[in-house]
């Protein structure tokens, strides 16, 4: 992956449209999982525990769950493969990857670099399709022993009842609404980068992108100020041109949710700081760029504060005191860090963002059985 990652870059921004600069840097994410489950694969430890005879030896193995089946998003369509695929095939499990039908070709294409790098036919499978079908195939079929998911909470709340019939395994990735906190006593420039490459990245289309940004009362007038001239200086355009942070939004149905929620805004008294409406790149191009955009005097019934825009839209929230933020349960949080995801920790949210967790020892076990053998010697 990492010697053909300017041709994967590249496939990535064609397909999906996210900058070049962000589409390698995925190729390269996407090799760390990898990477990183290759090195676990040599940690997959059993242990002994300790008896009430003598006579008897508790060993407590680990062995490959099965089967493993992932179906996977389009905003990540390397990383998020890699993700699920690294520790499945670390525990010891044969892999079927149903990638989103957005972005089959980044998908397929790992899927040759695995044949040739010599895994065995039948160890690592792609199959493009439509998601439904193969969803029901796999949860009707008994030797698929686990699936995992990375998509709508809706969706998973259906896989999950699916999942009942043969008891199937099942790791949830889904729908998240993270907030963004800024304190008053916060290094300003630090929070205003990080506002930015938390909710600005991959066009604000990633499922841990900053949702809600409550800022204290005592910075909220210079943050906001700060935040927009940066937001300002982001330029917009196809993926492939130099110097572009914003590319375009995966679809049609993308763009529309994202007007839907700053019309939404608007019309229950927010206002725009910057932002707000396409820009058209021309002939050749689909109608699918939105400009980077800010909105304040935003208000708990606006949808832009419950449900999850999927855009480059960041909406501000005063707030005045710290009980008055920290309210919250949530599986990630990134203390002075907007961008908190790496191969090594444990990536998964809590109640309805999802079930298991992806990444590190801990997106290795999601892949093992436990078995206790009780030995009398």
């Amino acid at each position: 992956m990492m010697r053909d990652q300017d041709r994967l870059g590249r496939l990535m921004t064609e397909e999906q449209g996210k900058p070049l600069a962000e589409a390698r840097g995925e190729i390269a994410y996407a090799a760390g999982f990898i990477e990183w489950s290759a090195e676990e694969a040599k940690r997959i430890y059993g242990e002994t525990v300790q008896a009430f005879v003598a006579n008897k030896r508790i060993l407590v193995l680990r062995q490959p769950i099965g089967v493993a089946a992932a179906i996977t998003p389009w905003n990540f369509p390397a990383a998020m493969i890699t993700r699920k695929v690294g520790p499945a095939l670390a525990a010891g499990c044969t892999v079927v990857v149903k990638p989103a039908s957005q972005t089959p070709l980044t998908a397929i294409a790992i899927g040759a670099l695995a044949m040739e790098a010599g895994f065995p036919a039948g160890v690592l499978n792609i199959l493009p399709g439509i998601a439904t079908e193969i969803a029901e195939a796999w949860l009707s079929d008994s030797r698929v022993r686990v699936l995992s998911f990375t998509g709508s909470t809706e969706v998973g709340k259906e896989l999950m009842t699916k999942a009942a019939e043969h008891v199937t395994r099942i790791s949830l990735e889904l729908g998240g609404h993270a907030p963004f906190l800024v304190f008053d006593d916060a290094d300003l420039e630090a929070a205003v980068a990080g506002a930015v490459d938390s909710k600005f990245r991959n066009a604000g289309q990633t499922c841990v992108c900053a949702n809600r940004v409550y800022v204290q009362s005592g910075i909220y007038d210079r943050f906001a100020a700060r935040l927009t001239e940066s937001v300002e200086a982001l330029k917009v355009g196809p993926g492939t041109e130099p110097g572009v942070k914003i590319g375009a939004l995966v679809d049609d149905r993308a763009m529309a949710k994202v007007e839907d929620h700053v019309a939404n805004a608007l019309s229950l008294g927010a206002k725009i700081r910057t932002g707000g409406r396409r820009l058209p790149q021309g002939d050749g191009y689909a109608d699918r760029f939105y400009a980077p955009t800010v909105i304040e005097d935003v208000t708990p019934d606006m949808k832009v504060s419950f449900e999850e825009t999927f855009g480059p839209v960041a909406p501000l929230i005063r707030f005045d005191t710290e009980e008055e933020a920290i309210r919250l349960d949530y599986g990630i949080v990134g203390a002075n860090d907007g961008l908190p995801s790496t191969p090594q920790a444990p990536f998964g949210g809590m109640k309805e963002s999802g079930i298991g967790r992806e990444g590190g020892k801990w997106g290795v076990e999601e892949y093992l059985e436990v078995k206790y053998v009780s030995w009398g010697i």
